[in-house]
């Protein structure tokens, strides 16, 4: 079956960024935000504008805004989910893991509406529930949590925590992305799996405004869309890696939501397209 779209419906938005990976759009002040392997938090504007408006010493990966603008970035060598303030340029830990078991490899952060946070510890090999002001403790390990457990996503009616599981641990050659229901008492029910993902190796995931999921893939150059009957279907084949070199992550962005922009890890660019979609909106709680 053909892709969806052909790889050139994504052009440059913004280059010079250090092996961009992460990224989040904040709608208040109609920036996206980046991170770099050398701890930089980049701002970039619709019109592809760059700045560098922080630094946190480390290796940035996922990221998220609250709703004053601050920016949550995973950091693979502070191991910790810094807090960074992007007008003074304030660097500052938010958490470094539970009690007992430090954040090893934090990978991505997703907040949900009342400003708890879901971080996945990769090495860890678990699943962290941040509370508002940084209490944090395991949420879920094991089946669905174990394998490299990276990006993250919760499903637009709140329900049920996405993740994409990089490198299984059985015997299974792929990647795959995982469900996990939050039950009414906040624990993690038995999770279950939403698509495999056969020789690939998946990075983030995102939804659009109808409940279908978007994968990006660190390893080949490619985007899928996953409806809600678990049908895939390759959105982007860039094999060539002209258009798209190691798209990681995928974020909706814009007053409307109405345009893609990748963060393509594997060269120095932000692309951009339109997809003829709107993306699901995200959750900015005030967090203290």
């Amino acid at each position: 079956m053909e892709p969806l779209f052909a790889p050139d419906v994504f052009t440059p938005l913004a280059h010079g960024l250090q092996h961009p990976e992460g990224l989040c759009w904040d709608p208040l002040t109609s920036r996206i935000y980046c991170g770099g392997e050398g701890g930089q938090i980049y701002s970039v504007t619709l019109d592809g504008e760059v700045r560098e408006v922080a630094n946190t010493g480390g290796s940035v990966l996922g990221m998220a805004v609250d709703a004053r603008g601050r920016v949550y970035a995973c950091d693979y060598e502070r191991q910790d989910v810094a807090r960074v303030d992007p007008e003074t340029g304030k660097v500052e830990t938010y958490t470094a893991g539970a009690p007992g078991e430090p954040l090893e490899e934090p990978n991505w952060p997703v907040f949900d509406d009342v400003g708890v946070m879901y971080v996945t510890g990769s090495l860890n090999g678990a699943i962290f529930r941040v509370a508002p002001g940084g209490e944090t403790k395991v949420w879920a390990r094991g089946r669905g949590a174990d394998g490299y457990p990276n990006g993250c996503m919760l499903s637009p009616d709140g329900r049920w925590l996405y993740v994409v599981q990089s490198h299984p641990e059985d015997d299974f050659e792929g990647g795959r992305v995982w469900r996990f229901p939050i039950r009414d008492d906040d624990s993690a029910g038995e999770p279950e799996i939403v698509v495999e993902l056969p020789r690939t190796v998946p990075d983030g995931v995102t939804f659009d405004g109808d409940g279908n999921l978007y994968v990006a893939y660190y390893r080949p150059d490619q985007l899928d869309r996953v409806s809600a009957d678990g049908t895939r279907r390759i959105l982007v084949d860039n094999w060539e890696a002209s258009h798209l070199n190691a798209p990681t992550n995928l974020a909706f962005v814009g007053a409307n939501l109405d345009r893609a922009v990748a963060a393509c890890v594997g060269e120095d660019y932000l692309a951009i397209a339109d997809l003829g979609v709107t993306g699901s909106p995200l959750r900015y709680p005030d967090v203290g």
